[in-house]
């Protein structure tokens, strides 16, 4: 079917069992409810103005960062490893809380349930620190090794697929992209691609797109996002999750 000028995929053929289904299904208002709490939050999403990384010797605080700032601003600090030496640098991230970008914010869009896009899958463990280059959303086309510590497996509507994961404290985040990101309408999804939390319970793992969302990167322009790889490239539009971050006036990001 084509709607908006996307291939979407209507197929009623469900990936997961009726157990888990619904307890997804259940999830899913209280889910939607925490991230517009979440991203509207004194350091949520919506409230970072400004990211600024300290060249060495720099010994600036948050306290001292904070000078010339109303009192709804906050400052914490974060570090990267440098891409051009290997060394650890340090940042200072803005947070306030009555940014323009809370105060013209709407709501985040999103699909309708879909228990069709709820899927079952497999991990399989790969060797220790086994790392995959992902390109950053402003690193200029470089790209930073993720832990990825095992592949992805499952077959839907008769294709098979491999997505990586990586290591995010702990946690697998999948980082991917469809046919709908950046496409016009009302099926179309966040440019740069969209992020899953994925359950992991040793070589199970549940894939539920109904809660994908939309990258910190597409609050604020302050955030260094990394972009979908080559195999978490879906080549039908996933119609599950968050859209795009609407904002006052019929802006969208």
């Amino acid at each position: 079917m084509v709607m908006s000028g996307i291939v979407t995929d209507i197929s009623t053929q469900t990936s997961a069992s009726s157990a888990t289904i619904e307890r997804a299904r259940a999830g899913w208002d209280a889910w939607r409810a925490n991230r517009l709490s979440s991203v509207t939050a004194p350091t949520g999403n919506l409230a970072l103005i400004e990211t600024r990384w300290l060249q060495e010797g720099d010994t600036t605080t948050p306290g001292e960062a904070l000078a010339g700032h109303p009192a709804t601003v906050t400052a914490t600090e974060l570090t990267r490893r440098s891409l051009e030496t290997g060394e650890v640098e340090r940042g200072i991230r803005l947070w306030d809380a009555a940014s323009p970008a809370i105060q013209d914010f709407e709501t985040i869009e999103v699909f309708p349930f879909d228990p069709s896009w709820v899927i079952e899958a497999t991990f399989t463990p790969v060797s220790d620190d086994r790392t995959i280059p992902f390109e950053h959303i402003r690193d200029n086309g470089l790209t930073r090794e993720l832990v990825v510590p095992g592949d992805i497996t499952f077959e839907r509507d008769g294709v098979a697929y491999t997505l990586s994961a990586f290591d995010d404290d702990g946690t697998l985040l999948l980082v991917f992209g469809d046919p709908t990101n950046g496409a016009e309408g009302e099926d179309g999804t966040y440019a740069s691609g969209r992020f899953l939390f994925v359950e992991h319970v040793d070589d199970h793992v549940v894939l539920d797109f109904n809660r994908a969302f939309v990258p910190p990167c597409g609050f604020s322009d302050q955030y260094n996002c990394p972009l979908p790889p080559r195999n978490n490239r879906f080549p039908v539009a996933v119609t599950a999750g968050e859209k795009r971050v609407a904002f006052r006036g019929g802006a969208h990001h």
